[in-house]
C-alpha cells in the first residue's frame, strides 16, 4: 500500500537547486514534496564545494608557515596531522549541515521523502511508500564524478571527490588524473599538506579558462613543486606492489609512466539521470543531461530541470540561479530565461582564477572591434606589501567601452569577480568603473586601474591637447 500525495510542487534532489526551490515555494505557503535518496545538501555540501575548500584552507595555512621566513617570521617546517585535517573537513560539513537538514525543511512545511524517486508516467512519481501526483515537478538531481573506462582501473583502489574526503591518511605520492578545477585544487591542497603530487591531463591543465590567465596559475603551482604532465593520454593503470599504483600514458607518441601510492580520478562530471524513469515521463535526455527549453522546461511541460542535470555550466551557484528562475515561472507565471553571460566561476587554487562574461577568444569571434585592458598585481601596493604579486586582471570591452568579460588570476580573484559579475549583468561601461573610488590600499584597485587604461589614448590625441592649450589661455 502506498499513500498518494498531491502537492503543488514535487522536487527530486536535495542539492543546492532543489533545496532552494523547496524553501522558496514553502515560504509562500505552497505545498512541496522533496525527494532525496542520498544525503541532504547534495554533492556541494558533502563531497564538493565545502570539503574541498576546507582542505584547501588547511593547505594554505601550512604553506603560510613555510613561506613566513621571507617576512622575517621563522616557524620551521609545519607538522601536518592528516587525521586532524580530516576532522576539520568533517566539522565544516557538520556546521553547515543543519541548514540543509530534513528537520529544517520539515519545519518549513516541506514533506521530505528519503528514498529514490522515479517517474511512472508523465504526471506521477513513486518514492518509497508514496505516490506523488504534483502540478509541477522539478528535477534537480545534479551530477556525480565521471570515471572513464581506463584499462586496469577496476583492479586498483582510487579516489573520486565522493570518497577523497573520507581519507585520514596523508598520501605519499598522489597521482591525479584530470587537470580541471577539481584536479588542480586537490593537487595543490595535498602538495601543501606534504604529499608529492603528479597531475596527468589529456589536453591543457585549466584548459577551459583564458590561457593567458591560467598560465599564471600553472607557473605558480609548478613553482611550488607540483608536477603537471599535459597533453598526455592515460592508456592504462596497474597495481604496483602491495598498495601502490602505476599510471601509464602516451605523450608525443612515446610511452611514459608514473608510480604513486594513491590515485585520484578528477576527469569531470556525469549527470544523474539513471533510474529516474525519464522515458516513462516523456522527458528527452542524453549523456549530457536533460534537454530543456529556454525557460528550463523539459519536453514534458509539467517538468523542469535545473542545475547540473540540465546540462551546461556545472556550478552550485548556477543551480541556485536556475531555482530562482523556476520559482518565478511556477508561482508567478513569469517568463524567466537563464543568461549564461552573467554567471561567474572560480577555481580556488592559490592564486585563484575567476571569470565572468566572454573571454578574449570568445569576444573576438563575436565582435569586430574589442579592447583588452590589463593591470598586473605587481603594480598594486597592497599586493606588494603582502608579497602576493603573481596575477593580473584582464578586461574585455567593445568599441564603446561596454564590459563584455573579465578574468582575474591572483589572490582574492574569487571575491573580486563579484563586482564584475554585477557590472556585466547591468551592462556597465568602463567609465562607470573608472568613476568609483576603491579604498586604498586594496588589491581590488587593479580593476579601476585597468579601466582607466581605456582612456589612455585620449591623452595623446592632438585635438584634446589643443583644447587643453586653448582653455589655459583663459587663466
Amino acid at each position: 500500500m502506498t499513500e498518494t500525495l498531491t502537492p503543488d510542487i514535487c522536487v527530486i534532489g536535495a542539492g543546492s537547486g532543489g533545496l532552494t526551490v523547496a524553501a522558496a515555494a514553502a515560504s509562500f505557503g505552497v505545498e512541496v514534496v522533496l525527494i532525496e535518496k542520498g544525503k541532504m545538501g547534495g554533492d556541494c555540501l558533502n563531497y564538493g564545494c565545502v570539503p574541498s575548500k576546507a582542505i584547501l584552507a588547511a593547505g594554505k595555512h601550512a604553506h603560510a608557515i613555510e613561506e613566513s621566513a621571507r617576512f622575517g617570521v621563522f616557524a620551521g617546517k609545519p607538522k601536518v596531522e592528516f587525521r586532524k585535517v580530516n576532522q576539520h573537513i568533517k566539522s565544516a560539513i557538520a556546521a553547515i549541515a543543519p541548514n540543509d537538514s530534513v528537520e529544517r525543511f520539515t519545519a518549513l512545511g516541506v514533506k521530505v521523502i528519503e528514498a529514490p524517486g522515479r517517474f511512472t508516467d508523465p504526471r506521477t512519481i513513486e518514492a518509497g511508500e508514496y505516490t506523488i501526483k504534483a502540478r509541477r515537478f522539478v528535477v534537480a538531481t545534479g551530477s556525480s564524478a565521471f570515471v572513464p573506462p581506463i584499462p586496469g582501473l577496476d583492479a586498483v583502489d582510487y579516489f573520486t571527490n565522493e570518497t577523497l574526503f573520507d581519507n585520514t591518511r596523508r598520501p605519499g605520492h598522489l597521482i591525479v588524473i584530470g587537470g580541471g578545477p577539481i584536479g588542480m585544487e586537490m593537487a595543490q591542497a595535498h602538495l601543501r599538506l606534504g604529499s608529492k603530487v603528479t597531475v596527468i591531463e589529456g589536453l591543457k591543465a585549466l584548459g577551459k579558462d583564458d590561457p593567458e590567465l591560467s598560465a599564471i596559475v600553472l607557473e605558480k603551482l609548478r613553482g611550488e613543486g607540483l608536477e603537471i604532465v599535459e597533453e598526455a593520454m592515460v592508456s592504462r593503470v596497474a597495481r604496483r606492489g602491495k598498495n601502490g599504483v602505476r599510471v601509464h600514458y602516451k605523450l608525443d607518441g612515446k610511452e611514459g609512466s608514473v608510480d604513486g601510492t594513491d590515485l585520484l580520478i578528477a576527469t569531470g562530471r556525469a549527470v544523474n539521470v539513471e533510474g529516474l524513469g525519464l522515458e516513462e515521463a516523456g522527458i528527452r535526455h542524453d549523456r549530457k543531461g536533460i534537454e530543456v527549453k529556454a525557460d528550463l522546461r523539459t519536453s514534458n511541460r509539467r517538468v523542469y530541470a535545473i542545475g547540473d542535470v540540465a546540462g551546461g555550466l556545472q556550478f552550485t551557484h548556477v543551480a541556485g540561479y536556475h531555482a530562482g528562475l523556476v520559482i518565478r515561472g511556477i508561482l508567478f507565471r513569469l517568463t524567466a530565461k537563464p543568461d549564461n553571460r552573467i554567471i561567474p566561476w572560480a577555481t580556488y587554487t592559490d592564486p585563484e582564477l575567476a571569470n565572468v562574461g566572454l573571454t578574449e577568444e570568445e569576444a573576438r569571434k563575436q565582435y569586430k572591434d574589442i579592447h583588452v585592458l590589463r593591470w598586473p598585481y605587481h603594480e598594486n601596493d597592497r599586493a606588494i606589501a603582502e608579497g602576493k604579486t603573481a596575477g593580473m586582471i584582464k578586461m574585455i570591452t567593445d568599441r564603446k567601452g561596454r564590459i563584455l568579460g573579465v578574468g582575474i588570476a591572483g589572490t582574492g580573484a574569487g571575491e573580486m569577480i563579484n563586482m564584475w559579475a554585477l557590472a556585466i549583468s547591468q551592462k556597465m561601461k568602463v567609465k562607470d568603473v573608472a568613476g568609483y573610488i576603491p579604498p586604498y590600499p586594496t588589491m581590488a584597485e587593479i580593476g579601476k586601474r585597468a579601466a582607466i587604461t581605456y582612456f589612455a589614448p585620449m591623452t595623446r590625441k592632438p585635438f584634446v591637447r589643443s583644447l587643453i592649450g586653448f582653455l589655459r589661455k583663459f587663466g
